[in-house]
């Protein structure tokens, strides 16, 4: 009985060595595979899902929590679609400007990756249709977008990749902007914001480009700054100053607060146009998404009047 009893025990000890061990091995692909999601879109948080984001809570306006988690859960969920798709086709392009994204560091393959961007896009689709058949539509956008981006080359061209920008960031912001809002209708204020911040994109979305001119040249890309050097850089620092007054004006947010965006827009163009080591465009970037997501919360002035642009 004695050499039954240590006999269970032992098996026991094992059995809890074995759980333990596969335990710890579960945990640890999970994080591994937890970690290359993030990286996939770790560098487009601050291009993508928070001016998006800010968008779409000013200017649906956001209705409630549960509205806000849903926003911003559809917004991730299709900005992971987006960049597995664009980077399963950039690995190249990565090595050389973004090594630690999981296609140039080893940690998924490309064929792993192009796989994993269907799947994604069918879970989008299918997940928007849950909400109703425009938002199915939105998403559906988003992909022929990306796909017209990636897969038939848009991305090299500088027009063309100035369109797909539009038809990216409209669809991301139509599709966060019904989610947040009371409806899943938009008004005049939402419609004319998405509009005016379809063209604000395709004038200014170069500024991404200045940062990424080596990649993009390796790849055979022709980007406005490659295809106009000199001229891109006069451009866009002509066009920011440009909206930066029109949209001081258009929202009306008053002569203080468009004073001091006109002057953000102005350092903007000028550290563009001044400064043109990669790291300075970075740096410019940067600056531009703040500008950028300044201009995505003027809307809230036209629903609420809000009393700080009163002056």
């Amino acid at each position: 009985m004695v050499v039954s009893g240590d006999s269970n025990l032992g098996t026991l000890e094992v059995s809890l060595f074995h759980l333990q061990r596969s335990t710890r091995s579960l945990l640890s692909h999970f994080r591994f595979h937890a970690r290359t999601v993030l990286l996939f879109t770790a560098a487009d948080m601050k291009t993508i899902f928070v001016p998006i984001s800010v968008f779409a809570c000013a200017t649906a306006p956001l209705y409630s929590v549960p509205h806000f988690l849903s926003g911003i859960t559809w917004i991730w969920s299709h900005q992971f679609m987006c960049n597995v798709s664009n980077q399963a086709r950039g690995a190249e392009e990565d090595a050389v400007n973004k090594p630690w994204r999981p296609l140039p560091s080893g940690r998924i393959t490309q064929s792993q990756a192009i796989t994993l961007r269907w799947i994604s896009a069918g879970l989008c689709v299918w997940w928007s249709a849950i909400y109703g058949g425009d938002l199915a539509l939105t998403s559906l956008g988003l992909f022929f977008t990306t796909f017209l981006y990636d897969e038939l080359g848009l991305a090299g061209h500088p027009i063309g990749k100035n369109f797909c920008n539009i038809g990216g960031y409209t669809t991301f912001e139509i599709g966060a902007t019904k989610l947040m809002g009371a409806a899943h209708d938009m008004d005049n204020i939402s419609t004319t914001a998405v509009c005016i911040s379809g063209i604000l994109i395709f004038t200014t979305v170069q500024v991404q480009d200045f940062a990424d001119v080596e990649g993009d040249k390796r790849l055979g890309r022709v980007t406005f700054p490659i295809y106009a050097p000199e001229f891109s850089r006069q451009f866009t620092l002509i066009a920011i100053t440009m909206w930066s007054l029109f949209l001081s004006y258009f929202w009306k947010i008053g002569p203080y607060f468009g004073a001091m965006y006109m002057v953000l827009g102005i350092i903007l163009g000028l550290h563009l146009y001044l400064y043109r080591t990669e790291a300075h465009d970075r740096s410019s970037y940067i600056l531009f998404n703040v500008w950028l997501t300044i201009a995505h919360i003027m809307p809230l002035h036209a629903r609420y009047g809000l009393a700080w642009a009163a002056s």
